[in-house]
């Protein structure tokens, strides 16, 4: 399957702009992965991104040049963001959702037996199921091995993007910046 190398000025832009493309690319930990199907935006501008209140020790990620992974823990999960924008402008989009393609007998005993249309419907699920940690935490996404994003090419036209409000927030609920796609199925031949 032809892989296509994403570049670094596609995540210099606004996390607006790079939430609807991250759709259809692929994010893989170490060969166990998909093509992600729902992302949300994130902007220091508005009070709901952690970048809102400036840089702090756990956010500084968010900061780094667009293209790097922002790994953090919300109750009992972990999430992860892709930084966007220029370095310094603590903007970066959430990744909600994947289609599990890659890997799947890993991410079946990683997520516990459970069916696999939840294995990866929730951000919290993507981390555990491809076993995303904190140490992730800062890696750029461009480099080969651990945590990347790659283009195969299963993208979305942008009539098959649906826009809504960010689900799960309590303030700047009303941005319409979150982003999902039903895929056809399958995506290319699943992966074990």
């Amino acid at each position: 399957m032809a892989v296509r190398r994403l570049r670094r000025s596609f995540f210099a832009r606004h996390s607006v702009a790079v939430a609807p493309e991250l759709l259809g690319l692929v994010l893989l930990k170490d060969g166990v992965g998909g093509p992600i199907i729902e992302a949300e935006a994130y902007h220091e501008e508005e009070p709901s991104c952690h970048a809102h209140g400036g840089r702090t020790a756990r956010n500084q990620s968010l900061f780094l040049r667009g293209g790097h992974l922002y790994v953090y823990r919300i109750h009992r999960s972990l999430c992860a963001n892709v930084s966007t924008g220029p370095p310094g402008s603590g903007q970066g989009v959430l990744v909600r959702a994947l289609l599990p393609t890659d890997g799947r007998d890993r991410i079946a005993r990683r997520r516990g037996g459970r069916p696999e249309r939840i294995w990866t419907d929730g951000p919290g699920k993507v981390c555990q199921a491809l076993a995303i940690s904190l140490d992730d935490d800062g890696q750029d996404l461009l480099s080969p091995g651990g945590v990347r994003l790659v283009d195969r090419g299963h993208r979305p036209r942008p009539d098959d993007v649906e826009v809504g409000p960010r689900v799960g927030i309590s303030r700047a609920v009303d941005l319409p910046w979150r982003f999902l796609w039903h895929p056809p199925r399958p995506l290319g031949a699943p992966r074990t």
